[in-house]
């Protein structure tokens, strides 16, 4: 069974975000990249689900040259090839990566299921695999954490407040996943040497630009604790049980 992910490259979250001077855009000038957690585990399932079949595993991206990275990333976790769309502007909205990905993908191997990262981790428009999904004509299911495969047909399941609920669909299909999927692994020096030497595929993007324009980016209000004293000694035992039976920690 062949499966494709489509990843994005986007900035390492790990220290504080800086926008640019015109707050249109996240300055990257001192940021490190990477993918999204949602993508790694895609990429994970890919490449199990390639194990099990004696399938194959690809990634795709939409984007500059520097992506490259990311695609690396995705080899030396097991992915079998990958392949870099140009995108037509500095960064593409949903609608232009979809029609990139769209338009790639008759140049490529057909592909039995295509798996995309819920939302990525810096827009998080979770709009992509859904626009695929739909200008391709096949079935999609969003918001997934589990995945089974078995004659021409896919098992999806997403979880809900009331519990699990399950889809299925014939292949070739489409899903986006969430992190918890399963538990990624780490690339092995192997993989990262592997990878290293791969080829990626570079094929031309669409020459539509979009419908979206960012008129400014925000940092969103920084959450305060705040300490609220509930007593002092016996007096304040009370209040302690209170809080105790609102956390559920006693009846």
């Amino acid at each position: 069974m062949d499966v494709l992910v489509c990843i994005k490259r986007v900035p390492a979250v790990g220290a504080s975000i800086q926008l640019s001077a015109d707050a249109t855009a996240v300055d990257t000038r001192h940021l490190g990249f990477t993918i999204g957690p949602h993508e790694e585990c895609a990429v994970e399932e890919a490449v199990r689900i390639a194990d099990r079949t004696g399938g194959s595993a690809g990634v795709l991206t939409v984007g500059p040259p520097e992506a490259d990275e990311q695609l690396r990333y995705a080899m030396s976790m097991g992915a079998d090839h990958a392949v870099r769309v140009e995108a037509p502007v500095a960064d593409p909205d949903p609608e232009v990566t979809a029609a990139a990905v769209v338009g790639a993908l008759p140049d490529l191997r057909p592909y039995d299921l295509v798996l995309f990262g819920e939302a990525s981790a810096d827009a998080g428009h979770a709009q992509v695999g859904f626009r695929v999904a739909a200008a391709l004509g096949r079935p999609v299911v969003g918001g997934v954490k589990g995945i089974e495969v078995d004659e021409g047909r896919v098992r999806l399941e997403r979880h809900v407040p009331d519990g699990v609920e399950v889809h299925e669909a014939p292949l070739p299909a489409v899903a986006a996943v969430l992190e918890g999927l399963n538990l990624p692994r780490y690339p092995t020096i192997k993989g990262r040497l592997r990878a290293k030497k791969a080829p990626v595929r570079v094929l031309d993007g669409p020459a539509v630009t979009g419908g979206l324009r960012t008129l400014r980016l925000r940092h969103r209000p920084e959450a305060r604790a705040e300490t609220v004293v509930l007593g002092r000694g016996a007096a304040a035992a009370p209040a302690v049980a209170d809080v105790l039976a609102e956390l559920g920690m006693v009846r």
